[in-house]
C-alpha cells in the first residue's frame, strides 16, 4: 500500500498545513488544509481512488473548491489600497 493512499496521512498534511497558514499570513494554505482534511476523509470511507495521479486530482479539486468557498466566504475588498482625501493635522 502506497503512503498517499493511507487516510491519517492527508489528515496530517492538513494539520501542518493549517498550521504553517497560522505562521503565514494570507490565506495561502488554507484551502490546502482544507482540501488534504477532506482527501482524508473521503480516503477514510473509502471513497477516493486508488491511483495516486488520481488521487492527486481530487486533492487539487477539493483545494480550489475550499479556497473558493473561502474566498466567497471571507470576502474580498474591491479596493486594496485605501486613499485619504483628508488630513487629520488640517484644521
Amino acid at each position: 500500500m502506497e503512503i498517499w493512499a493511507i487516510w491519517w496521512v492527508w489528515v496530517v498534511a492538513g494539520v501542518v498545513l493549517a498550521v504553517l497558514e497560522i505562521m503565514v499570513p494570507g490565506f495561502v494554505f488554507l484551502g490546502f488544509a482544507i482540501g488534504a482534511a477532506l482527501t482524508g476523509g473521503l480516503v477514510g470511507v473509502g471513497l477516493a481512488p486508488g491511483n495516486v495521479a488520481l488521487l492527486a486530482l481530487v486533492f487539487a479539486v477539493l483545494s480550489l473548491a475550499s479556497w473558493l468557498v473561502l474566498r466567497r466566504a471571507v470576502g474580498v475588498t474591491k479596493t486594496q489600497v485605501k486613499v485619504w482625501k483628508d488630513d487629520i493635522n488640517e484644521n
